[in-house]
């Protein structure tokens, strides 16, 4: 059986506004209570203790009540049960449709007088009465009202509890002798509302009475001109006016007045403060906007309409906005566009040879092979490689006003940047971590990528030798190869063009965290640190560090990571300079674009000389055919070398005989 728990039972069986009990109307046979579908059913007591006369008081009170009831299918539905040591159902609640008849089914009722058997009767109530097969409706509320005169000789607590809890509202009624904690056990809460305990049978019309009251109560709301202007809120024989929020009511307890905070001051509006009832808003005077805080006032923004047409940029004023040019540029008569101020094409600059203008200021510039003096403006002819101790190992390349030193195909350049060495046959291990944000963007990526191939290039890659691993990161890290997956150049560089684009954050500090933790332990291929085979770090990043870097930054180099930071285009200068190993200036890179990475590869060298590495060099028998080739093509480079010298220092020799004859 579903019950429902009658949320609105107190409306019907308290239908709580009633008029003063002198002047209310009772409900007879003419005025039925109209309260919407119920479904009740009463609960008698036919014990013997109840005697006949008693007995046809009860059946009184029962008749009294529903000649007060709307009865019909579709309106208040009936039943009745008689319980002594016994139930019997004596008509449920689809038996009578009509009052006549079930006023006859009532008077037919005749006593068990037997014990007094509450709990099972309303257990059978529960289970039985309030069930479809006997006329109980879905959406119906459950009501029953529970005759006694005596204490129940069982349990009636906990089914009563699991009744209420199936959302039977039950009123109990207890004559004479019945139990006052029995009775509120059986009934539901408020017990004020629910408990009626009279001293005899003839009395128990007093329940019947109050019993119409609460059925058939008047609204003086609805039945009387109450003059209330906004609300009428009913009480039991009474009732009170209210307001509708924002108003108060006057001293005549009908009208509402406005409530006017602002009149009263009782605002924080800075300028203009716009009443309604109860509340207020705030506005402006003329040329200001509201802002925010919907509370104080600034100048409007004319600018931001975006019809301006200024040049450069727009100045709102109070009611209009005015136009103005970046430093450098001047206004035109039409007070919208700017042209740039040319000192060059003007004459207003002082250089020897080349004006390079910038908008209203100017710099000077040499031409081809002069350099500019500390003045900043003067020029002085510069070929430093014929001028100065270069102390290039194998060429000086004379730039203006610098020089740089080369060295043949097949070596490097070493960190002094004078001397050639071997760097391709270090042996070290290499981790590069690369930046896969959301900044980098996917043809930036790529590039990356092949960054990374030019740093392989310049490795001598082997089981034995150079071990490279690569590490992407963005929110997240990822290892995209460990030092012991890939034994030669080759793989490493097919493994880097697979490498798939991350996205998202720029988390270099959780990355650094993962290369000391992780990428050079020996579990991903880094060699033990008593083969003292030095271990390189490369981060490469294009932005800021969403997370701190301070503490893996030092903690790689206190771990003997050699660290390298290239940094492009919003990289952070302080940031890479903090990753990098000191000399800080050998080990740190930037360039602001992506095209030029491939510049930062060919100057990056990973100075790690073979003598400090403890790994396993081949060795070659020096007697072996190819080997004493390979020795002779190294011996005539070195002498090629020193006769490229010498023809230097031969030609700078005359040329300052030639000074020193000049003088003469």
């Amino acid at each position: 059986m579903e019950m429902r728990r009658p949320r609105g039972l107190r409306a019907f069986f308290l239908l709580t506004l009633a008029v003063v009990a002198s002047g209310r109307p009772r409900a007879g046979p003419e005025q039925k209570c109209k309260s919407g579908p119920v479904d009740l059913v009463f609960l008698i007591d036919g014990s013997r203790s109840v005697r006949p006369h008693e007995f046809e008081t009860m059946r009184k009170f029962m008749i009294d009540i529903v000649n007060t009831l709307d009865i019909g299918l579709n309106a208040t539905r009936v039943g009745v049960v008689q319980y002594s040591s016994q139930v019997r159902s004596e008509f449920s609640l689809k038996t009578h449709a009509k009052l006549d008849s079930m006023v006859n089914g009532i008077k037919q009722i005749v006593p068990l007088a037997q014990g007094t058997m509450t709990g099972l009767a309303i257990r059978y109530v529960m289970n039985v009465a309030f069930t479809a097969d006997e006329g109980d409706r879905p959406r119906a509320p459950n009501v029953a009202v529970i005759v006694t005169d005596g204490r129940p000789q069982d349990r009636v607590a906990e089914v009563a509890a699991e009744a209420r809890e199936k959302g039977i509202e039950i009123f109990a009624v207890g004559v004479a002798r019945a139990d006052m904690t029995s009775l509120r056990n059986m009934a539901s809460p408020p017990f004020e509302d629910h408990v009626f305990l009279v001293e005899s049978f003839d009395l128990i019309h007093q329940f019947g009475l109050q019993f119409q009251d609460k059925l058939c109560g008047v609204d003086l709301c609805l039945e009387s001109e109450h003059g209330c202007e906004h609300i009428c809120e009913s009480s039991p024989g009474s009732y009170q006016c209210l307001c509708l929020p924002g108003y108060t009511l006057n001293a005549d307890g009908k009208t509402c007045a406005a409530i006017d905070l602002c009149s009263e001051g009782k605002h924080d509006c800075e300028q203009i403060c716009v009443a309604s009832p109860g509340s207020f808003s705030c506005d402006c005077n003329k040329g200001l906007k509201l802002n925010d805080d919907r509370k104080t006032c600034s100048m409007i923004d004319y600018c931001s309409f975006g019809n301006h047409s200024c040049d450069h940029e727009c100045v709102s004023v109070l009611n209009g906005y005015h136009c103005r040019c970046n430093h450098g540029y001047r206004l035109m008569d039409d007070g919208k566009t700017c042209q740039a101020v040319d000192l060059c094409s003007e004459g207003k600059h002082d250089c020897e040879q080349i004006c390079v203008s910038a908008p209203g200021v100017f710099s000077c510039d040499c031409n081809k092979g002069f350099k500019l003096n500390d003045d900043k403006k003067t020029c002085t002819n510069m070929d430093l490689c014929n001028t100065v101790e270069h102390g290039c190992e194998f060429q000086c390349v004379s730039t203006p006003g610098s020089y740089s030193c080369i060295c043949p195909e097949g070596r490097l350049l070493l960190e002094d940047g004078r001397s050639c060495g071997t760097c391709r046959s270090s042996i070290i291990d290499l981790v590069l971590l690369i930046d896969g944000s959301k900044s980098v963007r996917p043809q930036n990526f790529e590039l990356v990528k092949k960054f990374v191939n030019q740093v392989v290039d310049s490795l001598d890659v082997s089981p034995q030798g150079t071990r490279v691993g690569l590490v992407q990161y963005s929110s997240r890290v990822r290892t995209e190869f460990p030092l012991n997956m890939y034994h030669s150049a080759d793989e490493i560089k097919a493994a880097v063009m697979k490498v798939q684009y991350m996205e998202k954050g720029t988390m270099t500090g959780l990355a650094l965290k993962h290369m000391v933790e992780n990428s050079f332990s020996e579990a991903e291929g880094a060699r033990p640190a008593n083969r003292n085979i030095p271990r390189v770090g490369l981060v490469f990043t294009d932005g800021r560090s969403q997370d701190d870097i301070t503490e893996f930054a030092k903690r790689t180099k206190e771990a003997g990571i050699t660290m390298y930071a290239v940094g492009v285009g919003k990289a952070v200068e302080d940031e890479l300079r903090e990753i990098a190993s000191d000399p800080v200036e050998k080990h740190f890179f930037y360039t602001t674009d992506f095209t030029a990475i491939n510049t930062i590869a060919e100057n990056l060298k990973l100075n790690v000389c073979p003598e400090e590495s403890q790994g396993e060099i081949e060795l070659k028998d020096p007697c072996a055919c190819e080997n004493l080739v390979e020795f002779q093509q190294a011996t005539m480079t070195s002498l090629e070398q020193l006769t490229q010298k010498l023809a230097g220092m031969t030609a700078r020799l005359e040329q300052l005989e030639n000074q020193l004859l000049s003088r003469k």
